[in-house]
């Protein structure tokens, strides 16, 4: 999962940061408006954590522009306690839900995992292609109701397919996604390329048709 995190206060921006990235998130972050707008006009996401309280302009304008450039991007208010008004304009506007600070990671995790099931799982925890299974809370995919052993990589990339079968998607939209900010450091793509490899040597290998379509000058696509 891509996560945009809105946020201002500069060690709580970092505790999230540390806290998300240990599991199956891609973080990337945004202190100010400017910030936060750039990236949403320029990046998808699949989540968005949204601080109202910006230096330099309100959080619903950011929220504005997420639901006006990623309408099916999630997104999770964080809102001080005395700010109940906004809280309520952010949901009529769009918001998925609500944090109040302080709160516990753990929280925040969860709901932002619930915010993605019913966003881009349809609410469900097992999601499924065919003769393939993928269980997004254990992490365990399935091809003949046979385990198959993935990396994290690969498991992101074939959820990230899933997802987004029967859409064509770029090297550089695949790279974005699974690495975030870490791609500006990179010569080149070729590294997807790899994974998209392997991920289909596996999956042929246990048994499962071969959906992942090379769109030759363009990227892949993953269809019957």
């Amino acid at each position: 999962m891509k996560v945009l995190i809105v946020e201002d206060e500069q060690e709580l921006q970092k505790n999230i940061c540390a806290y998300l990235s240990g599991g199956e998130y891609v973080c990337e972050t945004a202190a100010n408006f400017q910030e936060a707008q750039d990236r949403v006009v320029s990046f998808a996401y699949d989540l968005v954590l949204l601080d109202l309280m910006l230096p330099d302009g309100n959080g619903l304008n950011v929220l504005r522009l997420v639901k006006e450039c990623q309408p099916g991007t999630g997104v999770l208010i964080v809102s001080a306690k005395n700010a109940l008004d906004d809280r309520i304009v952010g949901l009529d506007m769009g918001a998925d839900d609500y944090l109040t600070k302080p709160f516990h990671l753990s929280e925040l995790n969860a709901r932002l995992k619930a915010i993605y099931r019913r966003r881009k799982l349809q609410g469900k925890s097992v999601i499924e292609f065919n003769e393939i299974a993928i269980n997004t809370e254990n992490h365990e995919v399935t091809i003949h109701n046979q385990p198959i052993v993935l990396t994290m990589r690969e498991y992101e990339l074939l959820l990230y397919f899933v997802t987004n079968k029967n859409r064509v998607l770029t090297k550089q939209v695949i790279a974005e996604h699974l690495w975030g900010d870490n791609v500006d450091f990179l010569d080149s793509f070729d590294f997807v390329y790899q994974h998209i490899k392997n991920l289909r040597k596996k999956i042929i290998q246990y048994g499962a048709s071969d959906y992942i379509k090379t769109m030759y000058g363009v990227g892949y696509k993953f269809s019957e």
